[in-house]
């Protein structure tokens, strides 16, 4: 593999040599999450020459660490939020259309405790009368549903929601608490790998305009209000660029970077970020009790939480916690207890201790400055905030505010038309129904087989490997297919589910610089609970070679990764692997898969 080690190890180093060619340049985007990328992309196909960096990786933070949801905000009926539930419900739709390998409809159930309680303090909440929490009955959460019902047929395409009688509930959710006397059931859209498809979006993007250039671990250290400064926090190289317009897409550190674009000191303070924590539990009772689908459900205060099958786990969340620093935020011990303690409430005669919880992860989520005393009546809307050059700034700067990942495309197709309109560009090609990375040409369900076998005879691959590849990378499995037969492949010793040369085709074209990157984001290797020593050293042996680490940078890499994992993910002991009900080669929502007929979650 050593063209292929080569072309790695240069392929960063001909990306930076470019940008350091560059003068001047029209656009440069800061911050990689989703609305950053996105933006990036509908610049590029216009033809912009643009330029994205990232201090970490690609969807590592808030992006990275949403509840897998994509959903067309329900709840945001409540408060009157009507445009940003028919938006929402329009772009859950595309993505299910767009990017079907990774996102599909996802069968989810309210338990409720009344029929019409909460109808008083209800009316309150939408007129703004009082921003207190509060349970909600049968009445409110059926005229809800029949609005939602309304804007899904206007605009989606899910089908109605139904209302289960105390009977129908109890056969269905046997284990659901006494307090439970019906439920409501209805349709969203789930996302099993959000950070891929993070990087698939970053790829379609450079591949079509080979003036788009993305670049990862590159931080914003100065500006001189006309030149920016930025450093490869990998090879410590700097490099400067003069933009026409900064696009300031770091979502919670919105106005840090800000001080640093040297913008006026009385700039208002735009970002007030909450901070969201989830768990991935390893409880094969609970998995049973979920019945093949999300229970989206209310704890004792009202505070709306979730619950859904994961890669034969469940994923639970999450808290909503008002935070000023968003560096390496982390699930505590006083939120895991809140979230274990809230999972009680709906299912109390499934036992579910601490040492059942596999994997935590935290984000913050960039939401708009307020003076609300109450976190959840916080408006999960998205806002541009133009801030002109003035007398000490050359370039002007655009701030994406707010936003939630359902609505991703229409904010960067929002934030890219702005840029146009200060560029004097006009927009040449729309996003709507583009497909994303592997989600282009995906076989409907009847053709599917009939695509594995023909990928199959081509690269006289086993049927069941090239099912493998669908599932976890949609139509590029053709590609990799292709990729890992030009040379000699076997699968890894300490995890047979995995090939030497797939994971080299993710380091090779999808900007892996770390472990980290390989185990947390282009595989589900972490979050699914498949790490373990023995794995994590062999796939840190095989990203060294390719590319060329010593003995002492890899041996930092596996310090560096190790500390991360137990810091960030709770993984503070990583010796076997996790059972579980479904492997990695599986859909994440396998058991969804079954029992509903649909493949494959959103952010909150």
């Amino acid at each position: 593999m050593v063209n292929q080690s080569q072309q790695v190890d240069t392929q960063r180093e001909q990306k930076i040599a470019r940008i350091q060619g560059l003068t001047e340049t029209p656009v440069v985007i800061i911050g990689g999450g989703i609305n950053g990328i996105s933006t990036f992309r509908e610049l590029a196909l216009q033809g912009v020459p643009v330029i994205m960096v990232e201090q970490g990786d690609w969807c590592q933070a808030a992006s990275g660490a949403l509840s897998r949801m994509i959903h067309g905000g329900l709840r945001y009926l409540e408060t009157g939020e009507f445009s940003l539930v028919k938006e929402s419900v329009e772009e859950r739709d595309r993505l299910l259309k767009n990017a079907p390998h990774y996102v599909a409809p996802l069968r989810t159930t309210v338990p409720i405790d009344s029929w019409s309680g909460g109808l008083v303090n209800a009316g309150k909440r939408f007129f703004r009368l009082t921003e207190r929490p509060s349970r909600r009955g049968a009445l409110i959460i059926k005229t809800g549903l029949s609005m939602y019902d309304l804007y899904t047929r206007q605009y989606g395409s899910m089908p109605r929601h139904q209302l289960n009688g105390e009977q129908a509930t109890r056969q269905s959710w046997p284990d659901f608490a006494e307090w439970v006397k019906c439920s409501a059931t209805y349709y969203d859209g789930w996302i099993s790998a959000p950070e891929r498809l993070g990087v698939e979006l970053v790829n379609d993007a450079e591949q079509a305009n080979p003036l788009a250039l993305a670049l990862n671990y590159t931080q914003l250290i100065a500006s001189d209000g006309e030149t920016l400064t930025f450093k490869d926090t990998l090879g410590n190289q700097t490099f400067t660029l003069r933009p026409h317009v900064v696009v300031n897409a770091t979502g919670a550190w919105i106005d840090r970077a800000n001080s640093t674009l040297r913008q006026n000191p009385a700039t208002r303070k735009l970002i007030g970020g909450t901070k969201g924590s989830h768990l991935i539990i390893r409880h094969p009772k609970l998995l049973a009790a979920l019945n093949g689908g999300m229970v989206y459900y209310e704890n004792e205060e009202g505070r709306v939480c979730i619950m859904f099958p994961w890669y034969g786990n469940v994923l639970v969340g999450s808290t909503d916690i008002r935070i000023d620093n968003p560096d390496d935020v982390v699930c505590t011990d006083e939120e895991q207890r809140y979230i274990l303690q809230s999972l009680k409430f709906v299912f109390p005669t499934i036992d579910i201790k601490e040492e059942d919880v596999l994997y935590t992860f935290s984000g913050v989520r960039p939401l708009p400055f307020t003076d609300s005393e109450i976190n959840g009546r916080i408006s999960r809307n998205h806002t541009l905030v133009l801030l002109p050059p003035d007398a000490t700034r050359y370039y002007s700067t655009l701030c994406l505010v707010g936003g939630k990942w359902t609505t991703f495309r229409k904010f960067g197709e929002q934030a890219a038309h702005k840029v146009l309109k200060l560029l004097g560009r006009t927009r040449k090609i729309s996003t709507e129904e583009m497909a994303i990375g592997g989600g282009k040409d995906y076989p409907q369900p009847e053709r599917k087989a009939a695509w594995i076998q023909q990928i199959s005879k081509q690269n006289n691959l086993p049927i069941e490997r090239i099912s493998q590849l669908l599932t976890r990378y949609g139509t590029l499995a053709a590609q990799i297919a292709v990729y890992i037969t030009q040379q000699p492949d076997q699968p890894l010793s300490s995890y047979a589910e995995y090939s030497r040369n797939e994971l080299r085709y993710l380091i090779h074209h999808e900007q892996v610089q770390t472990l980290e990157d390989l185990l947390v984001r282009r595989t589900p290797m972490a979050i699914s609970g498949n790490l373990t020593m023995q794995r994590i050293e062999e796939i840190a042996q095989l990203l060294g070679e390719a590319l060329h680490w010593d003995d002492d940078q890899r041996a930092q890499q596996l310090e560096t990764t190790l500390s991360r994992l137990a810091k960030l993910h709770g993984l503070t002991s990583i010796n076997a692997p996790s059972p579980s009900n479904s492997s990695p080669s599986a859909s994440p929502h396998s058991t969804l898969a079954i029992s509903e007929g649909v493949s494959h979650d959103s952010a909150s």
